[in-house]
């Protein structure tokens, strides 16, 4: 059984038992890449993507299109970036991560494990793992139970 979440993708994607070889890594021919960034595998860039210099992208990240990864950051494994969402220098993504799109995230700031930020967010303070913030500036709206021990004891 799966929830329809971001935050199942992980346990969808991990029950797959696929090699790693079959995995692939699709970029749009319009996105832009640093040729120093790091992309993991099994990625998805779409059309208007726009990755710099030094950043790195984890495994199972999908950046919808127009999403912006500035350098130095990090965008950590089975994130979505959401469209037109701009991620500033210096930023840490944790894994599971949810941008919603038009999002802004400031220098800096650390967006903690499974966190979801609402679409049209302006964050400009570090956010903690399990919440949800929203609104500009965003806020601390909730911490959320992971999915693994909601689905925990429950037939598949």
């Amino acid at each position: 059984m799966y929830f329809s979440s971001y935050t199942a993708r992980k346990q969808v994607i991990e029950d797959l038992g696929l090699d790693i070889a079959r995995y692939a890594r699709v970029i749009h021919p319009s996105a832009q890449i640093s040729s120093n960034a790091t992309i993991g595998y099994n990625v998805l860039a779409m059309a208007g993507v726009v990755i710099t210099s030094n950043a790195v992208i984890g495994n199972h990240v999908c950046l919808l299109p127009n999403a912006v990864v500035h350098h130095d950051s990090k965008v950590g494994d089975w994130s979505l970036i959401g469209t037109n969402a701009a991620i500033a220098g210096g930023v840490e993504i944790g894994e599971n991560c949810f941008i919603g799109s038009g999002s802004s995230i400031r220098n800096g700031v650390r967006i903690g494990d499974r966190a979801l930020i609402g679409l049209g967010s302006t964050v400009i303070h570090d956010v903690p793992a399990n919440a949800v913030a929203a609104g500009n500036p965003a806020r601390i709206g909730s911490a959320r139970t992971p999915v693994n021990q909601l689905t925990s004891g429950l037939d598949p």
